[in-house]
């Protein structure tokens, strides 16, 4: 189980592949490293190696008392890749991950070939706010596992609760299965609450960028993903099919479109 100690703490990560350029995979809210397994073969296969990070409070990974910033994990993925000894490559967050990912560019840009936010914002704005809100009140009540299906509701579209109840079963049971702590879940949650790169954004700039969306996403709507694309100083826009769990509900498609542009910048 390979593990790193940063900025005081034991974060655990995969590496896999062995090509020259590298994937760094920065995960949502709630969610582990495991987050990316429909991307893995792709990835690999188109020649890439691939990082996958627990960030703290998840998985493998220490959950040390809250709340993070996404600084702090953008911190946190910064020490892994320089243990690693990594530099010069591409960095993909989605959700929560794409928060990380913007903070990553913005202090540690440097190390960077390319930066894609998927399915994310630069500020929640009310509507969002008011959601992390209820979940925030409803976790200590309910617990973990109750939040994750009302997140389900939220992160799939309407064809996929039609069409495809087993695998919509397989996610409500790892959803609502994470071995998550309350505590460790509001500490991630305040990432999500607090993450504002606004008046920032154009220190994200010197190579390619990218904001992908979800087409049909509700839970951060794809007005909020065409905000912080507008207000980078220079960036691509791309959809995919689904809604905010798009790599995981159309994963194909989702990979085609991220190696697709990346290819075009490789």
């Amino acid at each position: 189980m390979p593990m790193t100690k940063a900025n005081g703490i034991d974060l655990h990560y995969e590496l896999d592949g062995d090509g020259d350029d590298t994937i760094v995979l920065i995960n949502g809210l709630a969610d582990d490293l495991e987050t990316w397994v429909l991307q893995m073969e792709d990835f690999l296969d188109a020649g890439y190696q691939v990082l996958r990070i627990d960030n703290r409070g998840v998985g493998k990974s220490d959950a040390p008392p809250g709340p993070y910033t996404s600084r702090m994990l953008a911190d946190d993925a910064k020490a892994v890749v320089d243990a690693l000894g990594l530099t010069g490559f591409h960095l993909i967050g989605t959700s929560m991950g794409g928060m990380i990912a913007q903070e990553y560019a913005i202090n540690h840009g440097a190390d960077l070939k390319s930066a894609t936010f998927s399915s994310t914002y630069a500020a929640p704005g009310p509507f969002c706010s008011r959601m992390f809100s209820m979940w925030q009140d409803m976790a200590t009540i309910t617990g973990v596992p109750f939040i994750m299906r009302d997140v389900t509701l939220w992160a799939f579209t309407q064809e996929f609760f039609w069409k495809r109840e087993d695998e919509l079963k397989e996610f409500e049971m790892e959803m609502a299965d994470l071995p998550m702590s309350v505590e460790a879940y509001l500490a991630q949650l305040h990432v999500i609450q607090a993450h504002d790169t606004t008046d920032r954004l154009d220190r994200i700039q010197g190579y390619p960028v990218l904001v992908m969306a979800g087409e049909e996403d509700i839970l951060i709507p794809v007005s909020l993903s065409k905000k912080l694309h507008e207000g980078l100083p220079k960036a691509d826009w791309l959809t995919s099919k689904g809604g905010h769990a798009s790599m995981w509900e159309h994963p194909a498609d989702f990979n085609r479109t991220y190696l697709g542009w990346l290819g075009d910048h490789r």
